[in-house]
């Protein structure tokens, strides 16, 4: 596991409006990880996008250590960060190399570093961005098995802990803080973006009889998928700026890298109205612009206002936190000679090849002239040894490291 490295920007170091600077746009991906790829000669690499962090998972055979993070976040981010949000983002990083590498990815694949602990929709956050990268061919088969082993312990915590009892997620928060604000039923509500977590809040909304939505996104068949659950109305996400029939309840999240609702925005969304409006922006970074917060009667809620109940919930769950990283030790331990295995099981697979690359050197090269003086009859006979050999020379080394690798268990 010595190649394996996280560098990892999360909620518990870094305040979440400095974070959202450091999220790639969709766009931008593919060729931030190739370009990462080849400077830093990274064979294998994924990134992590969440509400609390972001991440990238990658191997490498350099230390990591902060000049090596200052110079990583400057390569993805050259034009967008100051010198000092560079050194201040810098000296709050997370890094995490070999075995710690591994109980990192565990602990937040198992929601144990969350800032909701137990919340299980982490999981499938990390399974998509892996299976996006994996798609993409910038991963490959030791990132397959680490995340095998890091899906697998994360199910064993959810599974045989309390940990997920009565779930608690930031999208159940958001939905506690509007059910306090008393917002009816029949509120309008705009929906901004159709992506994980806007589907989860609307699940809530539904289910407590909220029927009037309109739904804006980039792409317009999401909106609709969404809109067809709800019974509301798609729209593409341009015709936000002028849409003019009011609403009463925002709720967005979407992957942009600047705000969606600029004061110009938001004005003509009112439609001339007077009345308080509530704002759920669940966004990283957020999609509200600071001066529509400030200039307006909003209720706003945001991912840093759920902070205290989310601590309170850790509290409660410590116990079964403490379950958790047992479970999580113990699958490092198990993941050993596994991967020990594997690493046998490919270097093995060049021994046929070397082993007939020697025999061709052999005849074609080093003893070519003998051979040359030989009679048909004659080298017949040493062809016949040479391959004897070959097989004898491939079978050897493989029963050797399977006795080696079942006495190692």
């Amino acid at each position: 596991m010595k190649y394996l490295k996280v560098i990892a920007f999360t909620h518990k170091l870094i305040d979440l409006k400095e974070l959202g600077c450091l999220v790639l746009c969709e766009e931008a991906i593919d060729n931030r990880l190739q370009l990462l790829k080849s400077i830093y000669d990274i064979p294998e690499i994924f990134y992590l996008a969440t509400c609390n962090r972001v991440e990238f998972v990658f191997t490498a055979e350099e230390k990591l250590d902060k000049s090596f993070v200052k110079s990583f976040l400057q390569t993805l981010h050259a034009d967008s960060l100051s010198e000092s949000q560079l050194e201040s983002i810098t000296d709050n990083s997370e890094l995490f190399e070999q075995e710690d590498a591994l109980n990192h990815l565990m602990r937040v694949s198992s929601s144990l570093e969350s800032l909701v602990v137990g919340e299980k929709e982490i999981l499938a956050q990390v399974r998509k961005s892996y299976e996006n990268c994996r798609s993409k061919q910038f991963t490959g088969d030791y990132l397959r098995m680490i995340m095998n082993t890091v899906v697998k312990t994360a199910k064993e915590v959810y599974t045989f802990t309390n940990i997920s009892k009565n779930p608690i997620s930031i999208v159940s928060l958001a939905y506690r803080r509007l059910r306090d604000l008393q917002v009816c039923s029949n509120s309008r509500i705009l929906i901004i973006g159709a992506g994980e977590t806007n589907h989860n809040i609307a699940k809530y909304l539904k289910k407590h009889t909220y029927t009037n939505f309109s739904i804006f996104n980039r792409t317009l068949s999401k909106a609709q998928d969404l809109a067809n659950e709800l019974g509301g109305f798609a729209y593409p996400l341009e015709d936000l700026k002028t849409f003019d029939k009011g609403f009463d309840v925002i709720i967005t999240c979407t992957s942009s890298t600047e705000p969606i609702i600029t004061q110009e925005v938001y004005q003509h969304l009112l439609a001339g109205e007077t009345t308080s409006k509530v704002i759920v922006d669940l966004a990283v970074p957020g999609d509200v612009a600071p001066d529509v917060i400030e200039n307006n009667n909003i209720q706003y809620i945001e991912i840093n206002s759920l902070k205290e109940v989310a601590n309170n919930n850790l509290n409660e769950r410590y116990q079964e936190l403490i379950k958790g990283e047992a479970i999580i030790a113990d699958n490092i331990v198990q993941f050993r000679p596994v991967l020990q295995q594997r690493r046998v099981e490919l270097a093995m697979r060049e021994v046929p090849q070397r082993i007939k690359e020697i025999k061709e050197r052999a005849l074609n090269s080093v003893f070519a002239n003998e051979i040359e003086g030989l009679d048909e009859n004659s080298r017949q006979v040493l062809e016949k040894v040479m391959t004897y050999m070959e097989k004898k020379y491939i079978s050897v080394p493989m029963v050797m490291a399977k006795d080696i690798l079942i006495n190692c268990k």
